[in-house]
């Protein structure tokens, strides 16, 4: 089975249609998916200007998307390196409970679903990179806030799991994602849980 950066060369390769090259964009998906497959996918083609069911889409839209994907692995990587290194000087000090990034971590291994969204149409404006780096500083700085790590928004309603979402907790209102709830204040988390799903739809 064909790696990321494997899978990356095929997306470059002038030889291959834009269709196969589409199909390459769309595997690269399964090894890294920020947001998960479907909304990760809606948000590249967004960004990058061509339609999410477009079979043969430009060549040069397609390689928008794959350096805006590549990039944001990028900073996951680096992430990952930084997180492994940490957890080993913490192994070597004695310290072997898990943290609250520790649980993030684990849940998000891969590159898979590290920011859910509420829905595949409902996602961050920001590039994949900045969303990543918000969150992950966010996550690090071990301090809960009551606005969204993302798009700094204060409104949040409480969204149980769903077949496009499977996680359940608080989603933002005005950016979509689902804030880990170790990152907000018990404040934030109370008026999440008092709007509710309908809140959410209605923003």
């Amino acid at each position: 089975m064909a790696g990321f950066r494997a899978l990356a060369q095929q997306v470059r390769n002038p030889r291959l249609v834009a269709t196969q090259r589409r199909t390459a964009l769309r595997k690269c998906l399964e090894r890294f998916a920020p947001y998960g497959h479907r909304t990760t996918w809606h948000h590249l083609c967004t960004r990058a200007g061509f339609a999410a069911h477009d079979r043969s889409p430009d060549p040069e839209r397609l390689m928008a998307a794959l350096a805006e994907l590549e990039e944001a692995r990028t900073v996951w990587l680096a992430y990952e390196r930084q997180f492994a290194a940490r957890r080993r000087r913490e192994k070597h000090d004695g310290i072997r409970q898990p943290s609250a990034l520790d649980d993030w971590h684990r849940r998000t291994w891969g590159g898979c679903d590290i920011v859910p969204c509420a829905s595949p149409q409902r996602h961050p404006a920001a590039q994949l990179a900045v969303v990543l780096r918000r969150m992950i500083a966010a996550m690090e700085a071990g301090r809960p806030r009551r606005d969204c790590p993302v798009c700094g928004g204060t409104r949040f309603a409480w969204l149980p799991g769903t077949a496009d979402c499977p996680a359940s907790g608080p989603a933002c209102r005005e950016c979509g994602v689902m804030a880990p709830a170790s990152v907000l204040t018990p404040e934030a988390l109370s008026a999440a849980r008092t709007g509710g799903a309908g809140a959410f739809a209605a923003a």
